[in-house]
């Protein structure tokens, strides 16, 4: 299990659903605590303002799954699949990403603020106009991603591959160019002043 930030321990659980079948199903509304999703099959499975809290999901397949105005408070994902996963206006703030594969996610809104993804591979994933403030990227595998207006504000970046990631538009004041490949990446005008700065050079128009 890879490290929380500032080592904090993972929510404890006090129940179990394991190996059932909610593919397609329908979860409006519904609210789960402190459970423990093992080898739990969510494809096609539609999601809109299903709250689970303090939840651990085990090999947990969200294939295809749509999650619409959900809540993932401080849950942990351990192994589990992200296939063509699509999350919009979801908050996942404070969960934690153990290994899994994010392959096609697709992140629209929300916030996913203190979240752990340290090491994950986006290379394929989407994330836009989403609140990501202080979240673990820690040598995130991001190269060729879509990372578009995006918070990362206080984000932890070092050792990330944000090569050929599309940046424009995000929060880059926490990034420092030397820990962190940039190559090929898309950004603007102004995040190229920010990083100049970082670099400690004296940027001028005159």
């Amino acid at each position: 299990m890879a490290d929380r930030k500032h080592g904090a321990p993972a929510p404890e659980t006090t129940s179990t659903i394991r190996d059932e079948e909610w593919d397609g199903r329908d979860l409006a509304g519904e609210k789960f605590e402190r459970v423990a999703f093992i080898d739990v099959d969510f494809t096609e499975m539609v999601d809109e303002g299903a709250v689970f809290t303090e939840c651990a999901f085990r090999s947990v397949r969200f294939n295809a799954s749509a999650h619409t105005g959900a809540a993932f408070l401080n849950c942990t994902f351990t192994r589990c699949n992200f296939f063509d996963a699509t999350f919009t206006g979801c908050k996942l703030v404070g969960s934690m990403f153990d290994g899994g594969s994010f392959d096609l996610l697709k992140v629209t809104g929300g916030d996913w603020s203190f979240t752990g993804l340290p090491g994950a591979k986006l290379g394929s994933a989407s994330f836009a106009d989403v609140r990501m403030r202080e979240v673990d990227l820690t040598g995130a595998q991001c190269a060729g991603a879509c990372l578009r207006g995006v918070d990362l504000s206080g984000a932890w970046l070092h050792r990330a591959d944000l090569s050929r990631a599309d940046l424009r538009g995000s929060d880059l004041s926490s990034l420092d160019p030397l820990t962190v490949d940039l190559k090929g990446a898309k950004i603007d005008a102004y995040q190229a002043v920010i990083i100049a700065m970082t670099m400690g050079l004296d940027v001028r128009d005159d």
